[in-house]
């Protein structure tokens, strides 16, 4: 069973339970789900967070796991810095330039303030927010040592 964060084209955001996306995808293209609010059948899945459950209580996980999930967080870091362009502080516009097709569709990463988010929310813009391990930098000229 999966569960999908679903919007109609008037903006409706509701939730879908399916066998699993190919289910999803059969169905919307039979238009056989609608809208729960207004009953449009023109509908998009929603990026929505995830979660992942753990095999045991998180209590249990000892060091070797720890560093399992460090690398991970730290693969996940380097890829978005790799494949991802940063756009700083012009996140939102950048994003909505993309949305309205002004500029090229690519990933890029930034950051936004809460009411960006919401505008750009508003605005029907999926975007994920991933926090990101602060990289320290080695340059000794940042240092405060003499």
């Amino acid at each position: 069973m999966i569960v999908f964060d679903l919007k109609c084209s008037n903006g409706h955001i509701f939730e879908g339970w399916f066998k699993n996306r190919k289910t999803f995808d059969r169905q919307n293209k039979q238009a056989l789900i609608s809208c729960p609010v207004c009953n449009d059948t023109s509908i998009t899945k929603k990026l929505s967070a995830f979660a992942i459950k753990p095999s045991q209580p998180l209590q249990k996980y000892n060091e070797q796991n720890y560093e399992e999930l460090k690398k991970a967080g730290e693969q996940l870091s380097d890829f978005i810095e790799k494949n991802f362009d940063d756009v700083g502080s012009d996140f939102a516009s950048e994003a909505l330039k993309m949305h309205y097709g002004v500029s090229e569709s690519r990933n890029i990463r930034g950051h936004s303030s809460s009411e960006e988010e919401k505008v750009l929310s508003k605005e029907g813009v999926d975007f994920v927010k991933i926090p990101l391990p602060v990289v320290k930098n080695n340059d000794s000229s940042d240092s405060n040592e003499p």
